[in-house]
């Protein structure tokens, strides 16, 4: 049996038969965590979760709230490659002319990107678009 914790005790929204579901493993003991259990626990693409152990044989399953924000892990190897490639062929480098500027202008001009609000669920991206 799982239980389900959050810091908002989604807990007690689940224990009925019609809040139960079931999901399968893959061949490398993989699952897809099922909506309604990302949804209870407010879990978000890369969010980590916690697998507690019982010892009347439930699990709990709880989000993790990170710490610290982790850095992307592939930002400072490319950008030490960038760094590297820009040193060894400086005559690689262009300026940004203005024609290029102006173009870049005509299409994203009046755009508006909220660069710190999160990235929308696939679900949610689905859930929006015409049947």
């Amino acid at each position: 049996m799982a239980v389900l914790s959050s810091p908002a005790d989604a807990a007690s929204s689940v224990g009925s038969p019609q809040d139960e579901v079931v999901s399968a493993l893959t061949d490398r003991y993989q699952t897809t965590v099922p909506q309604p259990v990302r949804k209870a626990l407010g879990l978000r693409k890369r969010d980590r979760i916690r697998y507690a152990f019982r010892s009347n044989g439930e699990v709990v399953l709880q989000r993790v709230s990170p710490e610290v924000e982790v850095d992307d892990p592939a930002l400072a190897p490319f950008l030490a490659l960038l760094e590297q490639d820009i040193s060894q062929h400086p005559d690689r480098l262009r300026p940004i002319i203005a024609d290029l500027v102006s173009r870049l202008q005509d299409l994203i001009g009046g755009i508006e990107v909220d660069l710190e609000a999160p990235l929308p669920d696939e679900d949610d991206i689905a859930s929006e678009q015409p049947a």
